[in-house]
């Protein structure tokens, strides 16, 4: 009878207990699991900042895209097309027909060039 007593007797504290302090206990859980769950490892916050690098990513992805297209345009261009391969040689290496006149002008004594009205 001693035991069953003092099981009683235990199992009254613990209900006790769990009257005065259950409430609080569970709150307390349920906010620590809502806070672990916006900036936890794998929270709301981690996931923003991983949209946001994903969305970053593929901008950088689809410029790099765009950029591989147009270099390989100019590939073709270069190996098909006689005259882009001569206005290059014209434009960077300063070549020039027989009979043409090169007139090169010091780059102090240039106009600035308006991006927009350029050939």
């Amino acid at each position: 009878m001693g035991s069953k007593l003092k099981n009683m007797d235990t199992n009254e504290k613990f209900q006790s207990l769990w009257r005065r302090h259950g409430r609080g206990l569970l709150g307390l859980l349920v906010v620590l699991l809502f806070v672990h769950d916006i900036f936890g490892t794998h929270g709301f916050l981690a996931m923003r900042r991983t949209q946001q690098e994903i969305k970053k990513v593929n901008a950088d992805l689809e410029q790099l895209n765009q950029e591989n297209l147009k270099l390989e345009k100019e590939v073709i261009e270069l190996k098909t097309d006689p005259h882009k391969i001569e206005s290059i040689a014209r434009d960077e290496l300063g070549l020039a027909r027989p009979g043409d006149i090169i007139i090169k002008i010091p780059q102090s004594q240039q106009l600035p060039q308006d991006p927009i009205t350029k050939p």
